[in-house]
């Protein structure tokens, strides 16, 4: 704050871009957000507004001041140039020379946005300039941030450094002034002054300190009064707050005490206005929802916000960790640019006690760490100069993925995405390695300097869900322009334009419903996944943190906790059970079991910055059925307490049905925290119709046969076992035979299915495609897998997507080959992904001449007969419709 006569320049602004028309613009905000034929455009524009001239006294002099302008700036007054500045994150100011100020003053701007034509632009290339998520999510260009227009008596503050020691209430200022002489007064959040000193480089003892926290956000003001020639003549407030932010023996400390990170990245990207907020009130919305779902962390992701976003989060109570935007290319000219914005960060920002972390580089984008030495060199120094510069924050080098590793950081943090249940068994072996102090996290060429005791942090992980499309329309009710973009991302699975209209073309209303459930089952699906994945997080007690990929969607990018217009997803309410200081990790043996049987559980309970005293008890209950109580021991905060595994009593049923266990645990009557875990219970099997089989296969013989299958002679067979079709399967096909297709992926055959020429001519083409290595595997963009519960699969419970019941039988293979059509009705299980893209088959039947077969490459022949209830269930299913299946006779 300051009592500077202020005004702002911010509205209407006459804008031209190139060669095209005069046209009105809005300052602040990018024309890219504006202008619908601009939305992917760089090169030059120019701004022009016109202004009174302010009224100055004796001594005073007009300051213009630009926010950010991105990326470079020509500022003109009156048809004379005032200065040039390069940097599109960071604020720059001019002073307006008194002979050139007019009645009416005509203010002009020319604003040079490089891109990938660096003959354009060859002192500031795109690639070697700070752009951050601009390679992403497209170009950011103009004045998106305010235009001020200030009075200033020429001996003024022009800036102010503050460093508050929590420990012993100090606070240190180092102040830059234009001259006169300062005094400084520390008042506290009720506006007493606490504390006075006088100097450029005032120390001051502040008595009985509150420290700021996320839970108690407490906030003093730095005032700086400037005096020139005995008389006041400039008055300036700056707002700090006490707190510390600690990394040692492989923990986090918050002011002293243990602090567990549970983070969400966080774009700050906004639905109408691309990087400029719209206002305070939405940043005071968000960061309310933040907490509601149990974030104590933002990862402001390789950009530099609006300073309004950390004014909020001071004011409200958020950690942030922040980043330097990264560039494209490493050279002499993109590191000192890296570099002098990071100064210009500590600059703007050093004041905010929220921002507690810095990252230098994000996944070795711009850099090649794995190639040259002398780049791994500039990182560890760039890390020292940052913690000289600031030694109060923790500093990242590199928040790396494979293959990417550390060289010097505060944090061993580490990015994985992997997809539950589709990758399940890699996701539990990436968690054990992290959390064992993995090598991998590290250079392997023998130049780091790695401590041992960096906490752990997991700081990228997550999956696709998909938002509402009715509910991120444009404030004119149409489609938001965003949706036409993504096509080049994931294999075009990204590509939001025309997702209704994709589910209605592969009819998948007969699985989902509508698609509203489709998309309400989509954020269910990426529920449990992010539950599953922070409960294996919490249950590695060396790993002390998480950040979530991610906070909000950003444009065709659908793994956020909200949507791009921040709007909760179904699990809203939900979410702070699993994402909390305290959380009960329930890990069943399967999560599909038989009704009446008894499940073991094992139980951990895993506890951030607080821990439990004596007599807490953990009591569990299964949905109409039993309950039970179990004895916890008092624990201390910052691990993990191991339970006696648990027997959990499933009630008897006749019908399958999903019975959820839920989990509460209590300290002195108090419950402190919640779970629950769902359980796939499957019913008695009905044998008494089983069709009769026939194979030549033994194992799927022997299966058939343990399941209590009469397996007899083909003549005499209701349906043939396969695992692949060869001729002579061709030939009984098109006479009249019903087939169960399991296709194995060993590739003995022509894919198993796939159309050959000569007598497999009349087999309609069906392939058979290892999902490894392609978009159908299931790591960050989700695939979202199905089954209708339609005919014989109905019986199974759940749905329609599939979950970690079917943990042991997801596919490794997808079939394809099937046309729109067919999937409303010949496909029973299949998936799709992203916004509804590359559908393929995991259940489905074809007519072949008189004959007609069912083909599935679930995994049914993992675990002995019988073992697991879903491949049981599915072998039955798939054996029913089989037999089913319409032929000529």
């Amino acid at each position: 704050m300051t009592d500077r006569p202020t005004r702002l320049l911010d509205g209407i602004w006459q804008f031209r871009h190139g060669d095209g028309p005069l046209r009105d613009a809005v300052v602040p905000m990018p024309w890219q957000a504006q202008f619908a034929d601009l939305r992917q455009s760089s090169g030059v524009a120019v701004y022009q507004r016109r202004f009174d001239a302010p009224v100055l006294g004796a001594g005073q002099v007009a300051v213009l001041m630009f926010g950010a302008v991105s990326y470079h700036a020509d500022v003109r007054l009156n048809g004379t140039a005032l200065c040039r500045h390069e940097g599109g994150y960071l604020p720059f100011e001019v002073a307006l020379p008194r002979e050139l100020l007019q009645d009416t003053n005509e203010l002009e701007v020319v604003v040079t946005l490089p891109d990938g034509n660096e003959t354009l632009t060859p002192d500031f290339p795109f690639a070697e300039i700070p752009h951050g998520k601009q390679s992403w999510y497209g170009p950011i260009g103009g004045i998106w941030q305010s235009v001020m227009l200030q009075v200033r008596h020429q001996s003024h503050l022009q800036h102010c450094a503050i460093t508050a020691t929590l420990a012993t209430g100090r606070v240190e200022l180092s102040l830059t002034l234009t001259g006169g002489a300062a005094e400084v007064e520390i008042l506290d959040p009720k506006g007493q002054i606490v504390a006075r000193a006088s100097g450029s480089a005032p120390g001051l003892i502040v008595p009985e300190v509150a420290p700021w926290s996320p839970d108690d956000p407490v906030l003093y003001q730095a005032r700086v009064t400037v005096r020139h020639q005995g008389e006041v003549v400039d008055t300036t407030l700056h707002s700090f707050g006490f707190r510390r932010f600690e990394a040692r023996g492989g923990k986090l400390y918050l002011n002293g005490a243990p602090f567990y990170l549970r983070g969400a990245l966080d774009q700050d990207y906004y639905p109408e206005t691309i990087c400029t907020p719209p206002s305070v009130a939405w940043l005071e919305d968000q960061i309310h929802k933040a907490k509601h779902l149990g974030l104590n962390l933002l990862r402001c992701h390789i950009k530099v916000p609006d300073p309004r976003y950390y004014e909020v989060a001071d004011r409200l109570g958020m950690l942030i960790w922040s980043e330097i935007p990264n560039v494209g290319v490493f050279t002499a000219a993109s590191a000192r640019r890296m570099k002098e914005t990071m100064a210009g960060i500590l600059a703007r920002d050093g004041n905010h006690p929220s921002i507690v972390i810095w990252t230098v580089i994000n996944e070795d984008w711009g850099t090649k760490l794995t190639e040259d030495a002398g780049q791994r060199r500039w990182l560890k120094g760039m890390y020292d100069w940052l913690k000289a510069a600031d030694p109060t924050r923790l500093v990242v080098d590199n928040s790396p993925c494979k293959p990417g590793f550390h060289v010097k950081t505060d944090l061993n943090d580490y990015h994985y995405y992997r997809s539950v249940p589709e990758r399940r068994g890699e996701w539990d072996q990436l968690t054990a390695e992290f959390a064992a102090g993995a090598d991998w996290a590290w250079t392997p060429y023998g130049d780091g300097e790695r401590r041992g005791d960096e906490p752990l942090i997991v700081s990228e992980f997550g999956v696709w869900g998909l938002p509402d499309p009715e509910k991120v329309r444009d404030v004119n009710g149409q489609e938001p322009w965003w949706m036409e973009t993504g096509s080049v991302w994931g294999d075009g699975v990204a590509y939001p334009h025309g997702v209704q209209d994709r589910f209605a073309t592969y009819q998948l209303g007969h699985a989902f419903g509508s698609f509203a459930q489709f998309i309400e089952a989509a954020q269910w699906y990426q529920f449990a996944n992010l539950k599953y994945q922070i409960e294996s997080l919490r249950a590695a007690a060396p790993i002390q943190g998480y950040v979530i990929t991610e906070f909000t969607d950003v444009h065709w990018e659908s793994n956020g906790l909200l949507d791009m217009n921040r709007n909760p997803r179904v699990f809203h309410d939900r979410f702070a059970e699993i994402n909390a200081d305290i959380v009960i990790v329930p890990r069943p043996e399967r999560y599909a079991a038989y009704a009446g049987g008894v499940l073991p559980v094992d139980l951990s309970i895993a506890f951030g910055g607080t821990g439990i005293g004596p007599g807490a008890l953990l009591n569990w209950q299964v949905a109409g059925g039993v309950s039970g109580q179990i004895a916890v021991p008092a624990s201390p905060a910052q691990g993990v307490v191991v339970l006696p595994r648990c027997l959990v009593p499933l009630p008897p049923s006749a019908a399958s049905c999903m019975v959820a266990i839920t989990f509460t645990l209590t300290e002195a009557g108090v419950v402190v925290a919640r779970n629950s875990v769902d359980i796939a219970c499957y019913g008695a099997r009905d044998t008494a119709s089983l069709p009769t089989v026939a194979s030549t296969d033994p194992d799927l013989a022997a299966r058939a046969t343990a399941l209590g299958y009469a397996v007899v002679a083909p003549h005499l067979a209701r349906v043939i076992l396969a695992k692949g079709v060869e001729t002579p399967d061709i030939v009984a096909l098109q006479a009249g035979k019903r087939y169960l297709v399991l296709p194995d992926g060993t590739g003995k055959r022509k894919a198993n299915l796939r159309q050959d020429r000569g007598p497999m001519r009349d087999l309609p083409d069906i392939g058979v495609t290892a999902r490894d290595g392609t978009i159908w595997r299931g790591d960050w963009i989700a695939g979202f897998s199905w089954i209708a519960r339609q005919g014989a699969f109905a019986a199974i419970p759940g749905g329609p997507m599939i979950d970690l019941s079917f943990d042991r039988v997801v596919p490794h293979h997808v079939l394809t080959g099937f046309k729109a059509w067919e999937f409303g009705g010949l496909v029973h299980a299949g998936l799709v992904v992203g916004w509804v893209h590359k559908p393929a088959a995991l259940i489905a039947e074809r007519r072949v001449g008189k004959g007609a077969l069912v083909a599935s490459t679930f995994r049914l022949m993992e675990d002995a007969p019988g073992t697991d209830p879903v491949a049981t269930a599915l072998f039955d299913a798939l054996l029913q419709t089989a037999a089913a299946l319409r032929i000529d006779e």
